[in-house]
């Protein structure tokens, strides 16, 4: 599978102009050069990317990157620093944002000096040389014991004084940060920041300027002013695995992770004096990835807005003197460590299997690229990574819903946005059906959550050209909120899977059942004689004969799945061959082969003949079904689509929603496409329909026929096996029932229709034609408009409900009921070589010592 590319328009060879409200790239020998960055790349791959685009010599000169980025208004842009991992997925999370329509990436063209070491990871060494004519570094909050020049033989004095005034933490570390020195001070702290814009302004593309009270430098932009992107972007998919048909399976590979490592200073791995970071949480995570990669573990001395202390967790102990101080940088979200002592000198009395600091914050820091480009990702394939990278086994933790929740948003705020997201949708789709179900309570304007039933106007009208068959089931939610999922599907003319509704409740129950069937009558079809397809749940068995939900016989036919009803028997009696026969009679066409079977059954296990006549043999016997099913036989296509919405699960409901239309969009785009193909082929038939005849044809050829009536066309047809069947194709009729059951003509009509030349496409169903299936696909589905576009909801704010909140950390607890269709079909099972039995062998055998 293609790793999915975001477009970026790269401009270099001019300049950045700037104005208040805009930023442009000018300069009469601009070059534009289109890239298509991978969703999941790097800082290091983007710039090897440009570097390999543009042919620029990267020994001799270095790329500083800045996007256009709009303000909150949307009409206004300013330059965005683009430095590291987090800001170029900013970047291309642009993509998401409607006043942008294309992400335009400036480059400015550096030649290497050597005043200034840039590292990565988002990090910048400032080193001041003599040409910034500086006398002394203040970073804000006191004399520093940073790398600064020297100005006079009292240097050392002054830093020592300084390590012995900051020993003490508390509150003369914030008077020293507020504190005003005389003028002298001030004079200080002007000469750095003045110093400090300038490299950030060279070196790093950000226009500041020395008289503004206040900037942010960071990788954060201000929150006041920037348009920060939402996790769930609405219009467009959140992620483009939202558009994903395929069935994705989970695998563990060395390329799971993507992210750079941050560094912490230089080769050796430790931290030094002077680094910047962009914040203190950055600092954070830098110190932990450190004690990770160190196999350390440190604890927290001193923390505050300006302030972080950190000491080795053995310092009395082992002596230990490995000490990490860091403080603010005036006026800005930077950090800046002012004293460190490293490397750790303990050692760890044994082998630990995990860390303290490899928590769910780090790992869900980590794992968030991989939760978006596959968010049914397994918790052993992240065990796997983490293990890969770190060389820790973690246990399940919340890193995995941490990253969910900042991808695609709160679970218990998502039932409150969710009324809002159905009105997106039905703006730009009218005709969709949504209806809800809800508890009073005891506050005023406020209702609990308790069902949502959605069916989109594209299915709807789709759904008329099907077959007249309908398959349900239900699956379990597996997020923050415990609930079912029930789905209706279709079946098209291709044998392929239509979805067709849906509906969020709080469990299966006889009065969900009742109410998720009477909203599809209701709100998507009326049509008389569908056949319904689902297991032998008690309440759906209850909802079908019920007179005042619509679905009693004739206005519709039930029918049950035979593969959970052979596993029904099989728990019942426990007995393999019996189960074997059992499928065997239900797929029998005719009534004879069905007889035959049940003799045989009956004269094994009587009791169990009792209990499969106890069965109105309509439900569950091909041969007695009148050609309700069309040969659907199981609920295979209600439960193919729960595989495809299983990593969905776990979701917030609002990006379950999301998720469902997305790829409803998905299958409708690539299915109408090969409809209209097709038609534009002149095929008449779909391609399921059509090798079904061919391979029928080719058979027909070698029947022998015989002629009783021209005018009636009655033929007796012996097939080369022996066995005859009567065909009258006047009734459209065939003794093997093979052409009532699927809607097309069996072997022996169409060997009686080439002996009178008689056209056998005749005896095809509407359903099957290229016209119905290109119909069943061509309804369209619109793109939703954006968010702050959306109508206003004026309703009663719903709740998510306590009663279905998971309580507890951890891995959900699995309330599937496994049986023995858990158990792979078609598998050999091994036979004992000593007793001849099933399911062991020779070294297992309890039979091996009296053998020997």
């Amino acid at each position: 599978m293609s790793v999915p590319t975001i477009p970026v328009t790269c401009y270099y060879n001019g300049q950045i102009s700037r104005s208040e409200t805009y930023v442009k790239y000018e300069g009469s020998e601009t070059v534009i050069e289109p890239l298509e960055v991978p969703i999941e790349c790097t800082f290091q791959e983007l710039i090897d990317m440009i570097y390999l685009k543009t042919t620029i010599d990267k020994r001799r000169f270095k790329l500083v990157l800045i996007c256009k980025y709009p303000l909150r208004s949307g009409k206004k842009f300013q330059p965005y620093p683009v430095r590291d991992d987090n800001s170029v997925r900013t970047m291309l999370d642009l993509v998401n944002t409607p006043t942008i329509e294309e992400i335009e990436l400036y480059i400015k063209v550096v030649r290497v000096k050597a005043q200034v070491n840039q590292s990565v990871g988002g990090h910048a060494d400032i080193f001041v040389r003599d040409n910034y004519n500086v006398a002394q570094f203040d970073y804000g909050c006191g004399p520093s014991s940073g790398p600064v020049p020297d100005t006079g033989p009292n240097g050392d004095d002054e830093d020592n004084a300084d390590e012995e005034r900051n020993d003490e933490y508390g509150e003369d570390v914030d008077d020293e940060c507020d504190g005003d020195d005389g003028d002298v001070e001030v004079d200080r702290q002007a000469s750095f920041f003045r110093a400090f814009n300038q490299v950030l302004e060279n070196e790093q593309g950000i226009y500041v300027s020395a008289q503004a009270p206040s900037y942010d430098v960071s990788n954060h932009p201000d929150d006041e002013t920037l348009d920060e992107p939402s996790p769930v972007a609405y219009h467009l998919p959140p992620t483009p695995h939202f558009q994903h048909v395929e069935n994705l399976h989970n695998a563990v590979a060395s390329s799971w992770t993507p992210w750079v490592e941050p560094t912490t200073a230089n080769l050796s791995g430790e931290f030094v004096i002077g680094k910047v970071f962009n914040s203190k949480s950055d600092l954070q995570e830098a110190a932990k990835i450190y004690s990770i990669k160190a196999h350390q573990e440190y604890v927290v001395v001193a923390s505050s807005k300006k302030l972080l202390v950190l000491r080795c967790k053995k310092a009395e102990e082992c002596q230990c003197q490995w000490k990490l101080r860091a403080m603010v940088i005036k006026d800005t979200s930077l950090f800046v460590i002012n004293k460190y002592t490293g490397p750790h000198t303990c050692v760890n009395p044994c082998l630990n299997r995990d860390h303290h600091k490899l928590d769910s914050q780090l790992v869900s820091t980590h794992i968030k690229a991989l939760i978006q480009a596959q968010f049914s990702l397994s918790t052993a394939a992240i065990q796997a990574s983490v293990m890969e990278k770190w060389g820790y086994q973690i246990s399940y933790m919340d890193g995995k819903h941490k990253a969910i929740r900042q991808l695609y948003g709160d679970f218990s705020q998502s039932y409150t946005e969710l009324p809002r997201l159905f009105l997106g949708i039905e703006q730009a789709n009218p005709g969709c059906a949504v209806v809800w179900k809800t508890c009073e309570t005891n506050m005023p304007n406020t209702e609990i959550f308790q069902r949502v039933f959605w069916s989109f106007k594209p299915s709807i009208e789709g759904f008329q050209h099907c077959r007249p068959v309908m398959s349900i089931d239900g699956t379990h939610l597996y997020g923050k909120y415990k609930g079912k999922l029930l789905i209706a599907m279709g079946c098209d003319g291709n044998n392929q899977l239509f979805p067709l509704a849906f509906a969020i409740t709080e469990g299966e129950n006889t009065d969900s059942w009742g109410w998720f069937l009477a909203c599809i009558r209701n709100e998507v079809t009326q049509r008389a004689g569908i056949c319904v397809i689902s297991d032998r749940h008690p309440g759906i068995m209850a909802a079908m004969v019920d007179p005042y939900l619509g679905w009693p016989t004739p206005f519709a036919y039930h029918r049950i799945c035979m593969r959970h009803f052979a596993s029904n028997f099989m728990t019942r009696f426990k007995d393999k061959i019996l189960k074997n026969l059992v499928c065997r009679a239900a797929l029998a066409s005719t009534e004879r082969k069905f007889k035959k079977h049940m003799n045989t059954i009956g004269r094994i296990n009587s009791e169990a003949l009792q209990w499969l006549e106890a069965v109105p043999f309509q439900l569950w016997a091909l041969s007695h079904d009148g050609g309700r099913r069309y040969g659907l036989m199981t609920t295979n296509i209600s439960e193919v689509f729960n595989s495809v919405l299983k990593g969905a699960r776990s979701l917030p409901v609002t990006a379950l929603v999301q998720l469902t239309f997305f790829r409803l969009n998905s299958y409708f785009v690539a299915r109408r496409e090969v409809g209209a193909n097709r038609l534009a082929s002149s095929e008449q038939f779909t391609p399921y329909v059509d090798a079904q005849i061919q391979g029928r044809v080719v058979k027909a050829g070698s029947m022998e026929i015989v002629l009783y009536d021209h005018v009636k066309g009655l033929f007796h047809v012996k097939s080369r096996s022996g066995r005859t069947h009567r065909v009258n194709l006047h009734e459209k009729t065939c003794t093997c029932v093979k052409t009532l059951i699927y809607g097309f003509p069996c072997n022996h009509i169409i060997s009686a229709c080439q002996h009178r030349c008689v056209d056998f496409r005749l005896f095809v169903e509407d359903y099957y034609t290229t016209k119905s299936y290109y119909d069943t696909w061509a309804p369209l589905f619109h793109p939703i408009f954006n968010e702050d576009e959306w109508p206003l909801y004026d309703g009663t704010v719903i709740l998510p409900p306590d009663s279905m909140r998971r309580f507890g950390s951890g891995r959900p607890k699995s309330t599937r009921l496994h049986n023995e269709m858990d158990v792979r079909e078609g598998k050999t099972l091994i036979t004992c070589g000593l007793c001849k039995q099933l399911g062991h062998n020779r070294r297992s055998c309890k039979n091996r010592n009296q053998a020997q």
